[in-house]
Formats: C-alpha cells, sequence, structure tokens
C-alpha cells in the first residue's frame, strides 16, 4: 500500500496552514487573497457570505476552498498553483488527493452567513486552528487543554459536524488529527477491520464528538498503528486505507447487484419539505441548533428498525392498537435510510407558508440524552415567511424531488440565495463518450456511428423496432455518450398516452383554489433551460411516442420542431409570447413496431423526423462477448431457438421483422440458473408468441416445445 500512496499533498497543506497564521489578525489581507485566487484561475468566487460582501474569513474555510467534493481536478490544480504564488509555498505542488476528505460543496463555509452567526464565532475558530497547530508541534497537557477548550466551542456551532471538523484538522496536522468522515467511521467501527481491544475502548460517536472524546479516539487509534503487526503505520495511511477499502467494498456492491438504469452512477439532489411540529413550534429549536427531527421518539433509535414493517408493528405495540400508520413509518425510513447529505429542505408551517430552507449536512444520529434524539444536522440557510400557492402535502416529510410544478415554485420564493449556492457547486459528472456506450450497449460501432450522426443532422429522431431491442436502454445512454458526459439536468424523458395533452406538453391552465392559473409544461420548461444554456446539447426523450395524439400534443411546436426551424418564434396558443425551440436541442422518440392497437403516424410528422430501425443484438461483438462470458450451454442453446424463432417470424407475412424477440430478454445476467431461464421462457416468450398467433395455437405448442426443450 505504501508504495502506491502518493502524500506529497501532505507537505503542501502543512506548509499552507503555517502560512495561514499571520493572518489571524490580518484577515483583510486574507481576503484580499482569496479573491485574487479566483481571479488568477478564472474560476468564479464561491458564496463566502450573504451576497459575497466577505469582510471576515477563517483558515478552515480557506482549506475548504480546494477540498470540496465536487471541485474538479483541474479546478483543485489551478486553485493551489494560485495560493502557491501568492502565498510563497515552497512545498511541491501537489496533483493527487486520492483519500483525502472533502466537505459538501453547499456548505464549505465553517461560519455561518452575517445575521445567524454570532459575533465570535470566526475568531474561534481561528483560535482552534492556532491550538490545534501548536497542539500537533508541541502535545503538552496546556496545549491539548487549550485545544480541547476551542474544539468544544467550535463544535458546538451551527453547522459544524464530526465529520466536518474532524476533517478541516486533518488538512492542516495530518500526522496528529485522524479524520472521521464517513469513510474513516465506518472503516474503524464497523467494517472489521480493525479489531481486537481497540475497538472495545474507542467512544462510540453519538451525536457531536467532545473534544476529550477525540483525543481519546486518536489516543487508541495511534495505540493501535504502533503494534509491529499492523501493517498501516499513521493517520494518513489509515485515511487512504479506508479509502480504498470502501472503494473496493462500493465496487463489489455495484457488481453485484446491477442495474439497467443508464444513471445509477449519476448522484442527484432530493428535494424535501418539512413540518417542525403542529404550528411549526419547533421550528426556532431547530434553527438554533441546526438540526431536524420528525418525533415518534418512543421508537428510540430508528436505524436499529430494518423495514417499515418492524416499525409498525412496534408503534401497534406500544399505542395498543391495529392502525396502519403508513404515512408515519414512510417518514421515519425516508427520514433514516433516503434523504442523503447535501439534501434541501424546506420548512413548512400550515398548507402555504414555507418559512425557510437549508441543506442537510449529516446521516441520521441518535442521541438518548437529548430533547430531540433522532435527529439530522442541517445547515439552515433562511429564515423568514412566504406564501406559496401549491398546497404541500399534509404530512411532517415528504420528497417533493418528482413535483415539478411545487419545486419551481419553491425555487422562485428563494431564487436570489438558490442560485447564488448551486452557482459554487461544481459537479464533477461521469464521463460517457463511444466507448462507454459501446460498451453497454449492444451495437456494432458502425451502426453507432450512422446514429448519431443521423441525430446531429435532423435533430428529431425516432428509435423504432421490435419489443425487446433496447430502444429505451438506448435512448438516454446516446444522449449522454454525444453529451460526453452524465449530465442529468440536460436529459429528460417523458411517456406519451391517449390523455397528454398540449397542456401537459407546452402549457395552459390549471385549476387552483381560486380559479384557475396558466402552467408550463414539460417541454416549455426544458427549452428554457436548454435556452440558457445554449453551448450544451440537450436531449427530451418520448417513450412511446405513436400513443399520444401528436397533432394535439405539439400544437404550434409541430412546426417550430424542424431543423431548419430551431430559433424561429411563434405566438403561442395560450400566452402573450413568442416561443421558439433552441437549436441545442435534440429530440429521442420511441416507438413499438409490434403495437397493433396504434395508427402509424401521420405523413406529416414523419417528415420533422428521421426514422432509425433497431434491431436484435444477438449477433453483435458485444453480445456474442457476454454469451461467452456466461458460459452456459443451455443459455447458447436457447439464444439459438430464439434465433430459429424469429426467422420463423420474419417469414410470417402477418408478422414481420417489427415483431422479432429482442435480446433484452436475455441482459442483465450476472450467472446462468435453470429457474432464470425457465422464467424468461414461461412468462416472458410464451405469452408472447401466443398473442402473435393467437389464431395458430397449434405453432403456439410447437414453439413453446422447442423453447422449453431448449433449456432441459
Amino acid at each position: 500500500m505504501k508504495n502506491e500512496l502518493d502524500i506529497m499533498w501532505v507537505d503542501f497543506y502543512k506548509e499552507f496552514a503555517i502560512k495561514l497564521l499571520k493572518y489571524h489578525e490580518n484577515r483583510k489581507d486574507l481576503i484580499e487573497k482569496v479573491k485574487k485566487i479566483y481571479k488568477m484561475t478564472e474560476i468564479k468566487l464561491p458564496t463566502l457570505e450573504r451576497n459575497n460582501d466577505l469582510t471576515d474569513i477563517d483558515p478552515f474555510t480557506v482549506f475548504a476552498l480546494f477540498n470540496k467534493s465536487r471541485l474538479t481536478l483541474a479546478n483543485k490544480v489551478k486553485i493551489l498553483e494560485a495560493i502557491a504564488e501568492l502565498f510563497e509555498i515552497k512545498a511541491e505542488l501537489p496533483n493527487s488527493f486520492e483519500s483525502i476528505p472533502t466537505i459538501n460543496n453547499m456548505g464549505a463555509t465553517f461560519y455561518y452567513f452575517k445575521g445567524d452567526r454570532n459575533a465570535n464565532d470566526i475568531d474561534e475558530l481561528w483560535m482552534l486552528f492556532n491550538a490545534a497547530l501548536e497542539f500537533a508541534n508541541d502535545p503538552t497537557s496546556t496545549s491539548q487543554e487549550k485545544f480541547i477548550e476551542y474544539f468544544d466551542k467550535v463544535m458546538s456551532k451551527k453547522g459544524i459536524h464530526n465529520s466536518k471538523l474532524t476533517s478541516g484538522l486533518y488538512w492542516i496536522a495530518p500526522e496528529k488529527f485522524v479524520n472521521l468522515d464517513s469513510r474513516s467511521r465506518w472503516y474503524i467501527y464497523e467494517s472489521g477491520e480493525i479489531t481486537g481491544e481497540t475497538i472495545n475502548r474507542l467512544p462510540r460517536i453519538n451525536g457531536k464528538l467532545s473534544g476529550e472524546e477525540y483525543i481519546e479516539i486518536i489516543d487508541n487509534i495511534q495505540d493501535y498503528l504502533s503494534n509491529e503487526e499492523i501493517l498501516i503505520d499513521n493517520f494518513i495511511e489509515l485515511s487512504y486505507d479506508a479509502w480504498l477499502y470502501s472503494e473496493k467494498i462500493n465496487l463489489q456492491k455495484k457488481n453485484k447487484i446491477e442495474t439497467t438504469d443508464a444513471d445509477k452512477d449519476v448522484e442527484s439532489m432530493n428535494y424535501w419539505i418539512f413540518s417542525p411540529g403542529s404550528q411549526a413550534i419547533n421550528w426556532d429549536a431547530f434553527y438554533k441548533k441546526g438540526l431536524m427531527a420528525i418525533g415518534w421518539e418512543e421508537l428510540e433509535d430508528f436505524s436499529m428498525y430494518t423495514s417499515r414493517g418492524d416499525m409498525k408493528e412496534k408503534l401497534q405495540e406500544i399505542n395498543g392498537n391495529t392502525n396502519s400508520y403508513i404515512n408515519i413509518t414512510n417518514a421515519i425510513w425516508q427520514f433514516t435510510n433516503e434523504m442523503k447529505i447535501g439534501d434541501i429542505v424546506y420548512v413548512k408551517k400550515g398548507q402555504k407558508q414555507i418559512i425557510g430552507w437549508g441543506i442537510v449536512t449529516s446521516e441520521h444520529e441518535y442521541h438518548p440524552n437529548q430533547e430531540f434524539k433522532n435527529i439530522r444536522t442541517v445547515d439552515w440557510k433562511d429564515k423568514g415567511e412566504w406564501i406559496t400557492s401549491i398546497k404541500p402535502a399534509p404530512k411532517t416529510l415528504t420528497n417533493i424531488t418528482p413535483y415539478n410544478d411545487f419545486l419551481e415554485n419553491l425555487k422562485i420564493l428563494f431564487e436570489e440565495d438558490k442560485i447564488d449556492i448551486e452557482d459554487e457547486t461544481e459537479v464533477v459528472l461521469p464521463n460517457y463518450d463511444r466507448n462507454h456506450f459501446l460498451n453497454d450497449v449492444f451495437m456494432e460501432e458502425e451502426d453507432y456511428l450512422k446514429l448519431v450522426n443521423l441525430v446531429r443532422r435532423k435533430k428529431n429522431v425516432i428509435l423504432q423496432g421490435a419489443p425487446g431491442v433496447g430502444k429505451t436502454f438506448v435512448a438516454k445512454r446516446l444522449a449522454y455518450s454525444m453529451m460526453g458526459v452524465k449530465d442529468k439536468k440536460r436529459v429528460q424523458m417523458v411517456q406519451f398516452h391517449q390523455n397528454y395533452s398540449y397542456e401537459d406538453f407546452v402549457m395552459g391552465f390549471r385549476p387552483t383554489e381560486s380559479g384557475f392559473e396558466l402552467r408550463k409544461g414539460t417541454f416549455y420548461n426544458f427549452c428554457k433551460r436548454a435556452e440558457n444554456d445554449i453551448e450544451n446539447d440537450y436531449f427530451f426523450i418520448i417513450d412511446e411516442i405513436n400513443r399520444g395524439n401528436l397533432s394535439k400534443i405539439l400544437g404550434e411546436l409541430f412546426m417550430l420542431i424542424e431543423n431548419d426551424k430551431r430559433g424561429t418564434e411563434l405566438q403561442l396558443l395560450y400566452a402573450d409570447e413568442k416561443f421558439s425551440v433552441p437549436p441545442n436541442i435534440y429530440i429521442l422518440g420511441m416507438m413499438n413496431t409490434a403495437d397493433r392497437s396504434l395508427a402509424m403516424l401521420d405523413y406529416a410528422l414523419r417528415r420533422r423526423f428521421a426514422f432509425y430501425n433497431m434491431t436484435t443484438g444477438f449477433r453483435t461483438t458485444g453480445f456474442r462477448s457476454y454469451q461467452e462470458k456466461l458460459a452456459s450451454a443451455k443459455f447458447d442453446s436457447l439464444i439459438q431457438c430464439i434465433l430459429n424463432l424469429n426467422s420463423e417470424i420474419k417469414r410470417d407475412e402477418s408478422l414481420g421483422e417489427g415483431f422479432i424477440i429482442g435480446h433484452s430478454y436475455f441482459c442483465n445476467l450476472s450467472n446462468v440458473t435453470d429457474y432464470e431461464l425457465e422464467n424468461i421462457v414461461e412468462y416472458e416468450i410464451i405469452p408472447l408468441i401466443n398473442e402473435y398467433w393467437f389464431d395458430e395455437p397449434d405453432k403456439v405448442d410447437s414453439w413453446s416445445e422447442k423453447l422449453r426443450g431448449a433449456i432441459q
């Protein structure tokens, strides 16, 4: 492990920490240098104060400038290059930062903004910084007492939690201070890699650590690492090993539980609406303490329940009834297991009033001896009173991420602060190119390039084909491969159906308590988003495109979506405004050619789309490689039988190539069992051919026997 570990960053970080000491009483100069860093790098200055009216700053926040979770490697290096020049750092510039703990972009200051923080908050951060470096350099009982004093003062502040503060201390003195971010805590307490008496002696982490508890953890782990049988020598190697081991475990979990979701490796933010008690009775306490809690403390530690059913049974036992407790158990489960660090929480009072919002900064924590026992810490960003026209659900906690209208309404209420915070978030998106696509999709490279060129040229393309050829699977991956990254914000998918209308797609009037109001539709909002980001491509994906009444849904957009009409403005039906479809939008539709219940698209619409025929991938290089890896004679026999069956379907005058059986029925298998193959044959393939040849039962029976025989 030691040969793999790049510790060049250690000397740079330590030297920078020493350089910052002289700015304790000269913070104006430090602020000017921070601003100059962003001018030199041409990176936008993150939000470090309300309206960025920066008058004070602490050293941990300065370190956080280049230790944010979503900062790209290129920008991190740029910032450190500027720091090296401005602060005359002599240590070699690092270019590898694996295993260094980071903090959430949306809570990257160690202080609250003016008006929400106490007068001495930043001063005490400086005092802790000084005390920590003094203790690291000269660990006497006096320096330890001073460190514990300021550790406790800083830890008590809103927005500060174990992971954030110990990460900051690790940055400035990594040999002395152990990092207790989520990876390291898991590695130390739960992974099983650290065993014996060490684990038994360590304080349990229930809520915010005290300085004494933190020192006790440091001392016990140092004793453990001093054992000659232990291959790890120090906290730097411990942090690296925790990172490396957790990456290995995560990869194993990913490989074990495969999914066809194209976004499985893309981080996403959820939005919640939360009621802090009846008539928001607990809001002032929550805001002051920087936390949220949802009640039902009689359940004790929420995390000990393995299902909603367990919670329901306990509530029935406590209350002596047989109520369903559906809403309560769902709220507790989401609060404990589904809410994530970085999620946005809006706070409601009654049915029309929003009274604040903030960012989740911790996992679920249980504090048995405190007033609020089951909590999450939250960096509350704003407090006030705002009226919303859309009623939230009458529940304690609701995930509102799927509700676009409600979410957009809330974002508008907090638009000024929200934009500042989102601007400083530099998302690291997974790369996704041609090679990734060809690795995921059973398509030859030549066909992929033809499809990409068709989409670029026509801008509107319908992927048509038989059931199971992977139209939906391909669409989003095609978009990502053309974009080069998996950016979910630039891809939107809808599914058409018989009741889908212009009002859903573009705009229309919707009933409210007092009458009707004009609401913008899905495609309208998507176009406006793309219009404001014209340099990037956007993809609008329509599943089952031939299930909707397209002339009715598109309205005047019938003309505007044409390639040569992009940017042309036209008066909208319901609004006194001109509207156009921007040139950076590509429309991908999917159409099932085997659906006999649907009419063909009219010729005027067909002229505005190109049609790409997708066929089975059984004979592609990718599928053959997949088949070889499975190494199953029964699977091989079944695929050959399907190829023979498809030949029969093609020859049938009432069916044809549009009805052949696609490869998707046989994908996503990590290993092949008789049970899996029987399920595919009995419950997917045979019912399909029974529908195809409903008037030829002898043919269905014959092919059913062949399919069953292939897997015997």
